[in-house]
């Protein structure tokens, strides 16, 4: 049958909910979140001589809920505006309401009496063929949906979503006893096409998949790190970037989420898995018991692993428990792996340290790959889930299966064996049956070893999108050590950006040259797309700063030169260019996006023109961009220098988007051009969808503009009185002021006398005299040398 999801019900409001209704209206759905009536009146209330009768009082916690979530950094809305898709109601007056509702889902306090009671009530306003989910992280589905009806049963499964909703990609699917097919392959595909998330179905196991792998391994260090005497600072060190996990490594994130909620689910394991070969180390060490009792939870209680005391940052001693100074952490077994950009290249090397470190690598990777053998079939009979779980609840770069074929099968064992430890039977059925890995890639496509037919089968799915790791070297038509060139099919090239950080330099702009060339002579068209963390972070302004130090101005001239004249044949090439920005996409990474025929970005797109940050403008045609923009919405009677004021404050405040959403308002990106796509694995399929329509529809190369409205000396004027007033009141520094009259010269288009068009190239000439002056100003050097040895920016 078809479905279609129009309003969701969301019950219960607190953290979990609100987070999910939040998502929810980000993807244009309508809300109703509901939760309980309070049962006293406030001091406050009192005081108004309110009763709980007052509407107001009634909705008071569900209304508090949501304020407390929109008000949360990070944000959990995409755009403050999407918040009104969402009304509010109680569970006492308005549940009658769902009756209108496609989909109903239970988020409410974890204990089965109560959500058994919930459902109870549900089920007398719910109208057949409705889904109905909850959000466990760990009750048994099984026992949720006892008593209630077969139609109620047919849709009701578990959705565990994880917090925070909007950024945690893993949607947990678990079917009920009688869930039925049809919904599963609806939850499945809806998960990922429309909210944007990897989606698993697992099976009705405790924690089900992602919380059992995540606490097993956390328990694990919690008794390693007594076992081989380690600091939290030395463990957050080898548990963090260097093995593709998240900056916050063990420890910081332990904080962050709060102890007590791991503990929650740690003991729930202990209780629910008697079974398991690892059941011991659910156990809670004692220095977590006395943490637990000293209410030393994490950031919520102020104190947790790590407590911080005026700006010092202490650490927990956890054979003390004393807090102290923290103290750096350092390994010769993480220099060995300096010059390796992947993790997932670097595991080979981790585990053969003759360090501390090398140790800890060898036991915990080998309890690691122990244990997830060992859950093969129980939690799921395909190990790709585990992968894909442990990266989008988890934030891992690489799965412990990808961990384990990176480290090699056989070492695994090796590893596993020296600790003691066994792997599951079918790990060597699949060696001797002459499988050496768990994945392998034909044709562009991920295949698994198959637990059952013990074979490699195709991972379901990937046919929406293209992994651009599966093509890289197969479809590679061109590269060069800063980018690649590859054959998308269909007569569709992708340009992948593969410097550090995808900045860009020379290698950078030679491929994007090349890529067009290669396109306009035997292709359609090209996306510009990569699937790292950050589409790129902007110019190599390591190289700026070596020329500007040197003197070397003309070189830097015609670098800044030979960067506007590719941004322009980005946008006047004779095929359609189509940009993919994800993450953050920052100056450079920004204009190129500015000079597209569209853009395609994921929802996660934080994007911006933050030169000013650097001491300069921006110099690749992003200052002449956002000068023509507000050209464009000139209109009869507009205060034109409002409308021009906007973009030059976009620039000189360096405003960055939190969502692609935002960037429509900055006006970085342009409504009824660009588009929005939530689920980033789908975004190159998307970009280069939008590329072949260009070119069907007939792409015609645009004519190079010569009708620029510059309001000149009037806009000067009133910017510069601005940036005076600005400094008188210590708002801005002097430099900050100098950096401001610079773009505000490009932007007014000069000190002509009077508003005047001009063409682009006039503007991108001024735009470079700008940027190459403000690069011979000592506090411009400062800045830069700032941002490349501390990686923030200075205020001079």
């Amino acid at each position: 049958m078809k479905r279609i999801i129009k309003k969701v019900a969301v019950v219960g409001s607190g953290i979990m909910g609100s987070g999910i209704a939040c998502h929810f209206a980000n993807i244009g759905v309508e809300v109703l979140l509901l939760d309980i009536v309070p049962r006293e009146l406030t001091e406050i209330e009192t005081k108004k001589g309110l009763t709980l009768e007052n509407k107001m009082v009634r909705n008071r916690i569900v209304n508090d809920h949501l304020a407390n979530a929109l008000k949360s950094k990070p944000s959990p809305i995409y755009h403050e505006k999407f918040a009104s898709r969402i009304t509010t109601g109680n569970t006492t007056d308005d549940l009658h309401k769902i009756a209108d509702c496609d989909w109903i889902i239970e988020v409410v306090v974890e204990r089965l009496d109560i959500k058994k009671q919930v459902f109870e009530q549900i089920e007398k306003h719910r109208k057949p063929g409705t889904l109905i989910t909850s959000n466990t992280s760990g009750i048994p589905i099984h026992f949720m949906s006892e008593g209630r009806s077969e139609d109620f049963q047919q849709h009701f499964c578990g959705t565990h979503f994880f917090n925070p909703a909007r950024y945690l990609k893993l949607f947990e699917i678990i079917p009920g006893p009688k869930t039925s097919t049809e919904v599963l392959d609806f939850l499945n595909n809806y998960g990922e096409k429309f909210l944007g998330k990897t989606s698993v179905v697992a099976k009705d196991t405790p924690a089900f998949i992602g919380n059992r792998i995540g606490i097993f391994g956390i328990q694990s260090l919690f008794h390693l790190v007594k076992e081989m005497d380690l600091t939290i600072e030395e463990v957050d060190k080898l548990t963090g970037p260097v093995i593709g996990r998240p900056k916050s490594a063990t420890f910081r994130t332990v904080d962050v989420v709060g102890l007590d909620t791991l503990v929650h689910v740690a003991n729930g394991l202990y209780e629910g898995v008697p079974e398991d070969e690892a059941h011991d180390l659910f156990k809670l060490p004692d220095f977590i018991t006395k943490m637990l009792e000293n209410k030393w939870l994490g950031s919520k209680t102020g104190q947790g692993f790590y407590k911080k005391e005026g700006k010092e940052i202490l650490s927990l001693d956890l054979n003390t428990l004393e807090y102290r100074a923290a103290k750096k952490a350092s390994f010769a077994t993480l220099e060995l792996t300096k010059t390796i950009d992947k993790p997932i290249d670097r595991f080979k090397v981790l585990v053969k340290g003759k360090d501390k470190a090398g140790e800890f690598y060898r036991k915990s990777f080998g309890a690691m790959f122990a244990y997830v053998s060992n859950r093969v079939p129980e939690i799921t009979d395909d190990l790709y889930k585990i992968d894909d779980a442990m990266k989008a609840g988890f934030g891992w770069e690489n799965g412990p299966f990808e961990i384990w074929d990176a480290v090699g099968v056989e070492k695994g064992i090796e590893l596993l064996k020296s600790e003691g430890l066994s792997n599951a039977k079918w790990v060597d059925d699949m060696l001797s049956s002459g499988n050496k890995s768990f994945y392998t890639i034909k044709e562009g496509a991920s295949y698994y070893y198959d637990v059952n037919s013990k074979s490699q089968n195709k991972i379901p799915g990937q046919d929406s999108f293209i992994i651009l790791n599966n093509i890289r070297e197969s479809k590679k038509v061109w590269s060069n050590s800063g980018a690649i060139v590859q054959d998308l099919g269909d007569g569709i090239l992708n340009l992948e950006f593969r410097s550090k950080m995808n900045t860009i330099g020379g290698d950078v702009l030679q491929g994007i040259n090349k890529a067009i060339e290669l396109a306009e002579k035997d292709f359609q068209g090209l996306v510009i797309g990569n699937q790292a963390a950050n589409f790129s972070v902007g110019a190599n302004i390591g190289m700026i700063f070596m020329m500007a130090v040197e003197q070397e101005y003309d070189e830097l001239n015609m670098a800044i030169k030979l960067f506007q004249d590719t941004m322009m044949r980005v946008r006047y090439s004779s095929i359609p260019v189509v940009v993919a920005p994800h993450g953050m996409t920052l100056g450079g990474g920004c204009e190129m996006s500015l000079h597209a025929d569209k853009v395609v970005a994921a929802a996660e797109t934080y994007i911006g023109l933050v030169e000013f940050g650097v001491g300069v403008i921006p110099g690749g045609g992003g200052s002449k961009e956002m000068a023509l923009r507000a050209s464009d919405l000139f209109h009869k009677n507009d205060v034109e220098l409002n409308v021009l004021q906007e973009y030059f404050l976009t620039v000189a405040m360096a405003k960055v988007s939190t969502s692609a959403y935002e960037a429509f308002d900055t006006g970085i990106l342009q409504h009824g051009k660009d588009i929005v796509v939530v689920n980033k694995d789908r975004q190159i399929a998307e970009a280069k969808k939008h590329a072949l329509i260009m070119a069907e529809a007939g792409y015609t190369q645009p004519i190079k503009r010569k009708d620029v409205k510059v309001l000149g000396k009037q806009a000067l004027g009133m910017f510069m009185v601005g940036t005076d007033q600005m400094e008188a009141g210590s708002y801005i520094s002097d430099h900050d002021k100098q950096i401001a009259n610079k773009l505000a010269y490009v932007m007014a288009g000069g000190d002509l006398s009077e508003p005047t068009f001009v063409t682009e190239q006039y503007l991108l000439d001024i735009e470079r005299e700008a940027f190459l002056s403000l690069c011979t100003e000592r506090k411009t050097l400062e800045r830069i040398q700032f941002m490349l040895t501390k990686g923030k920016p200075l205020r001079n």
